[in-house]
């Protein structure tokens, strides 16, 4: 099932993560979940229309790229000029390469899982 415009704005809190992490089950453990949807990307990877809708509000696709992903070294891109086309071109392609968690909150978009990214995901939760 893909995601539309509409259902993102309709999915007013979603939640792209990795079952298999266990920083994004801990991330998970310290959200409230009521009313969530949550997605493992590794059985469903995101779709476009949801990447774009992330890009546009975070900025670029670079900031949703995971750099720490072990495909970024061992296929070399860290050793190339990727551009923005690039980014979504290889998240689109590999799981591995998106920045998680993303949770959408409404409006409001957290990626990755710094402390303070989760603690303001926290706090536009329990609002």
């Amino acid at each position: 099932m893909k995601t539309t415009e509409k259902d993102i704005e309709m999915a007013t809190k979603k939640i792209y993560h990795l079952k298999t992490c266990s920083t994004n089950q801990r991330i998970l453990k310290e959200l409230n979940l009521e009313g969530v949807e949550l997605q493992d990307i590794k059985t469903e990877n995101i779709d476009e229309k949801t990447l774009d809708f992330l890009k546009d509000k975070v900025g670029s696709y670079e900031a949703l790229f995971s750099k720490k992903a072990m495909k970024y070294r061992s296929m070399g891109l860290n050793e190339m000029d990727l551009s923005e086309a690039d980014y979504k071109r290889y998240m689109m392609e590999e799981y591995t390469f998106l920045k998680r968690p993303f949770i959408i909150n409404g409006d409001e978009v957290f990626v990755g899982n710094a402390k303070k990214t989760i603690e303001a995901a926290k706090a536009s939760f329990n609002k």
